[in-house]
């Protein structure tokens, strides 16, 4: 018979000296502090280690006798001061002038988002979206601004990955104690716990709301692991995108709507509201209720909500947005489209796509907000064109989705190396993120102690790597002499192998098995023994993905095959630890995503401003970051083919260009050295890419191109259509209806005769007459486009012309309801020009010109 086991954990007694360990260990912002973890591990190194760099658990599991032997060290207690008096000084960081003139008192974001990654210490992540809405906040806290944001707590968070003997991705989940975590309950203004309450289908659940500290900023997390809530409904929040689409869509309710209840229950009101991807879509719902419940018609609650309401789609790939059945919809929402005023079909409409079937989550968040933006130049203009049926007569070019280019937290992964070489030589580095002039400094660097910078950072990496692959090919039973043969190019100096890195998640459309489609011509590439190159894979696909799998599969057998061994690495369990490691330490960072799916793909900004070199599909953020200055760029990339008739085709050609690059230009560049070692042309483009990418692409730019671009806005226009008891709202809605009815019916015609030549500076008047069909002449807005012709004569974009001129309006004639618009242009350009016209609907009221989608071209 076994004994039975019992736990019993001892906890030490913080000394009165060092009693604000605790205050440290519960904000996140040791997350991106180092002198904080640095702390930590300074008491117990061993137990730092075996607690996973979590704060909150070593000073559950630290001992009494280490802790005591703490207050006795003068180095530690003058670090201890010294992280004390950052930290406070942090919290009390004044905003920046040029911000803080803009914020209006009242002034408060809500960031919205399924997924969030700060730190390996708080798993509540799974890959690209939740580093970003982490990153978002850590620089929301760097600036700030008033942010709140909004999440949920998952109890197994998503899962910890192994690969098998045979390539398989084994999954496993474990329950967090949430004691372990940088978290507390959530209190009302009268220090009350909040716990909110949600109708489900046949019952009521309970919602707990937990408080994080990001810095100075506050993340909410929900959890209904309630023991007064069913088994099934506790499980709502166990697993970060687990179960099936019953369980997805009550995250989403959860999400959603308990998030806003949260808010209020918080008494929190704010003024703009970012949904980061259409899992949070859900909130545009409840916030209808609440406008409608006040006494507001479904249509002016929906023009209320909408002014401020920022949405960001991050997916290209149609699949990648959520939609659930009428039928589903219907089980959990019948009771609550009567609180809106609205029947089964007007509900169900508010997130049909035009052409589509189901309850879309995107189509939602479009309908329910007024700014809509791209994470990437390419994807902004993929996410308008695959949006384009929202605003059926405009040009997508100039339909109302925008971008904002992601960015990347540098403190978070700018390598402590480079973060103590700046320091050195720029002790304000930190408050230049976004002056691009600033960062020519790079280039001063010394060339050997910039290149000392890197090897040391990849000889850390390859030690973790082999530490790392010797325990997982023993666990799959292989003998220290096979393990000694894969791991034999890691043990030259680290000067003397090409690293390149994959490290993403595994999605078919990612192609990380793209570099293998020549394989003759890859194996003859790695051949070369005196100047080797290894590949390192990591990432995770998801549980459910068989072909991401597949990809995992087929890059173990890649690895293990006698051609190749040594030289394909395999790394299992991939988080943000090891992410940290990889985007610091290896040399290229690989990314050949299908074009144009790629939304932005933020691992390659992290490289890039550690000085790795992108070897990228010139898509997502690559579009814009590559650059080229004479015989020097911050990169290789990689132009896409056409793939509108023939992807096995692009493809094969994609690959042989990455095998060419790698053959022709990375390889002879990274060995080709001087007689002291260095190698000065790889120098170069390494210290051009953290010029380059590093003051471009960070969070702080990002931030406060969402405070400018949309969240200001956001406020400014909700405060605008709240005056005079929403008056504004009232004549808005009352125009859209008017126009929506009476479009079908307005007409217009050029009634000027447009001369064949004319002499430049001259005025040339043009007079257009439109039938409103019963609109007011202001309700319409004539516009003449003109610019030269294109080689092919297409005119079918308006990016095709240079210049647009709105009318001015001057007769009307009421027997028919004509008015006349007029142009009076003072011809300034050379050569032939074409002309166009079109009337659009105008208000001064609309955020966006065109968001009515309606124009007619004359």
């Amino acid at each position: 018979m076994t004994a039975q086991i019992y736990a019993l954990e001892i906890t030490p007694r913080l000394p009165a000296r060092i009693k604000r360990l605790d205050d440290l260990a519960n904000n996140l912002y040791y997350s991106w502090t180092r002198s904080i973890r640095h702390l930590f591990s300074q008491i117990d190194p061993v137990c730092w280690q075996q607690t996973d760099d979590n704060p909150k658990l070593f000073l559950k599991r630290v001992s009494q006798a280490k802790m005591d032997a703490a207050i006795t060290d003068p180095v530690f207690l003058a670090d201890y001061d010294d992280a004390c008096r950052h930290f406070d000084d942090y919290l009390a960081q004044p905003m920046p002038e040029s911000i803080a003139k803009r914020i209006q008192p009242n002034d408060l974001i809500a960031y919205f988002c399924a997924e969030y990654g700060f730190h390996e210490s708080l798993p509540i992540y799974s890959g690209g979206l939740g580093i970003l809405a982490g990153d978002h906040c850590k620089a929301a806290s760097d600036i700030g601004i008033p942010f709140v944001a909004v999440g949920l707590l998952y109890r197994q968070g998503y899962f910890k990955q192994t690969i098998d003997a045979q390539g398989n991705q084994i999954a496993t989940y474990q329950d967090i104690d949430f004691t372990t975590l940088p978290i507390a309950p959530a209190t009302d203004p009268k220090g009350n716990a909040v716990t909110i309450r949600l109708d489900f289908p046949g019952r009521v659940i309970e919602v707990k709301v937990w408080l994080a500290m990001i810095g100075r900023i506050r993340l909410f997390l929900l959890d209904t692991d309630l023991p007064g809530n069913s088994t099934d409904d506790r499980q709502i929040t166990y697993r970060l995108y687990g179960g099936d689409r019953r369980t997805r869509i009550e995250q989403e309710i959860v999400l959603g709507i308990g998030g806003v209840r949260a808010l209020r229950a918080l008494g929190l009101a704010p003024t703009a509201w970012h949904i980061n991807e259409g899992h949070a879509a859900f909130q545009i719902l409840e916030r209808l209720r609440e406008h409608v419940s006040s006494g507001e018609t479904e249509t002016v609650a929906l023009e209320m909500v909408a002014s401020t309401t920022v949405f960001t789609t991050h997916t290209p790939v149609p699949a990648g947005h959520d939609v659930f059945t009428d039928v589903l919809m219907a089980e959990y929402f019948s009771s609550f489209w009567p609180q809106i005023k609205l029947d089964q079909e007007s509900f169900l409409a508010l997130g049909r796509e035009p052409e589509g079937s189901g309850f879309n989550m995107t189509a939602l968040a479009l309908r329910g907000s007024r700014q809509h933006n791209g994470v990437s130049a390419i994807h902004g203009r993929v996410a308008a064109e695959m949006s384009r049926d929202f605003w059926p007569e405009v040009p997508a070019n100039e339909n109302p989705i925008t971008h904002v280019t992601n960015g990347v937290h540098v403190d978070t992964f700018l390598a402590r190396e480079f973060s103590q070489l700046f320091s050195s030589l720029h002790r304000d580095w930190r408050w230049n993120l976004r002056e691009k002039s600033y960062w020519n400094f790079i280039d001063d660097i010394p060339e050997d102690r910039f290149w000392s910078v890197r090897c040391a950072l990849k000889a850390e990496l390859i030690r973790e790597i082999r530490l790392r692959l010797s325990r997982q090919l023993s666990q799959d039973g292989l003998s220290d002499i096979r393990t000694e043969r894969t791991l034999r190019y890691l043990d030259r100096p680290e000067s003397d192998v090409l690293l390149v890195g994959f490290a993403r998640r595994f999605a078919t459309y990612k192609r990380a098995n793209l570099i293998f489609r020549d394989r003759e011509r890859l194996a003859k590439l790695l051949s070369d023994e005196n100047r080797p190159i290894v590949f390192v894979f990591a990432g995770k696909a998801h549980p459910a993905d068989e072909p991401g799998k597949g990809l995992i599969r087929e890059i173990w057998q890649m690895a293990n095959e006698p051609e190749f061994q040594g030289r394909i690495l395999l790394l299992e369990g991939y988080d943000m630890a090891l992410a940290r490691k990889l985007v610091t330490g290896c040399d290229v960072w690989l990314n050949n995503p299908e074009y144009p799916l790629e939304a932005s793909g933020t691992s390659g900004q992290k490289a890039g401003l550690n000085g790795v070199l992108n070897l990228s599909v010139a898509d997502g953020w690559w579009g814009e970051g590559y650059q080229k200055q004479g015989q020097i760029a911050n990169g290789w990339s990689i132009k896409p083919y056409n793939r509108s008739f023939n992807h096995d085709y692009c493809d094969t050609e994609e690959a042989s260009d990455l095998l060419t690059l790698l053959e022709s230009d990375v390889k002879p560049l990274f060995y080709q050295r001087d007689q002291n070692g260095l190698p000065n042309g790889w120098i170069k483009y390494a210290k051009m890419a953290i010029r380059t990418i590093l003051p471009q692409f960070n969070s702080a730019r990002m931030v406060c191109d969402y405070l400018t671009q949309h969240y200001l806005p956001a406020s400014v226009y909700g405060r605008r259509l709240r005056q005079n008891n929403g008056a504004e709202a009232l004549s808005l809605e009352d125009f859209k209806r008017r126009v929506l009815a009476a479009w079908p019916g307005v007409t217009g015609i050029l009634i000027s005769d447009v001369p064949a030549q004319i002499h430049s500076g001259d005025t040339l008047t043009l007079n257009v007459a439109v039938t409103l069909n019963g609109l007011n002449p202001e309700d319409i807005a004539v516009e003449c486009l003109f610019g030269q012709d294109t080689p092919s004569g297409d005119w079918a974009t308006v990016e095709r012309f240079s210049t647009t001129v709105t009318a001015t309006t001057t007769e009307h004639d009421a027997s028919d309801g004509t008015q006349v618009y007029s142009f009076t242009l003072n011809i300034q350009l050379a050569g032939l020009q074409k002309f166009r016209f079109r009337i659009v609907p105008n208000h001064s009221a609309q955020l966006h010109p065109y968001e009515l989608g309606l124009m007619k071209w004359i």
